[in-house]
């Protein structure tokens, strides 16, 4: 093995995926020039639109999914004291089982950019002047899949399900060799 070879320099989930994230890069540089020059003019804020309406509409479908019962959805921005509310989702009925997911549902949005890289780095990909234009329309999904405070608060409601998930987070990595690792066959 070559000092050069990408296992000498990433983890091989890295290497595996090259060409992948290799093709995220540009949508994600765009992202964060967007989110540079969208504070210092109104114009690039029409760059987050595409951002917000997915944003939104994750907490409304994973709310009405989970019963969590959306009344309204708002893609229209307002001003909130020093900054802006981009959209809004009015959930009537949320309760400690359904407010995580729907508050945290903005998370699915991440997906996307990586669904649309997959698609589009088959054997033998180029990049192609196509490819700006998704990188363009991807780049306000890498600014839109963070919940907000007010999401995360939201979700706080939902504390009871944390020592289940937790519990399988510990089995899904192997907690359960550690557990029995002192039982003899």
């Amino acid at each position: 093995m070559s000092a050069f070879d990408c296992g000498a320099l990433a983890p091989a989930i890295v290497c595996r995926h090259g060409d992948l994230l290799l093709y995220l890069l540009p949508s994600a540089g765009l992202a964060l020039v967007i989110r540079a020059l969208a504070g210092s003019h109104p114009f690039f804020f029409v760059f987050t639109v595409a951002g917000t309406v997915c944003h939104e509409l994750a907490h409304f479908w994973v709310g009405w999914l989970t019963g969590a019962r959306p009344s309204s959805l708002s893609v229209i921005p307002r001003r909130a004291g020093q900054h802006w509310q981009l959209g809004s989702v009015t959930l009537t009925r949320v309760r400690w089982y359904n407010a995580a997911p729907a508050a945290l549902a903005p998370f699915l949005i991440i997906a996307l950019p990586f669904a649309v890289a997959w698609w589009r780095t088959g054997p033998g990909w180029r990049f192609e002047l196509a490819d700006l234009a998704i990188a363009l329309a991807l780049a306000p999904q890498w600014l839109s899949f963070w919940p907000s405070g007010a999401d995360w608060r939201v979700a706080r409601r939902s504390w009871p399900l944390l020592l289940p998930l937790a519990g399988a987070g510990w089995l899904a990595l192997g907690g359960a060799r550690t557990l029995f690792q002192f039982v003899k066959s």
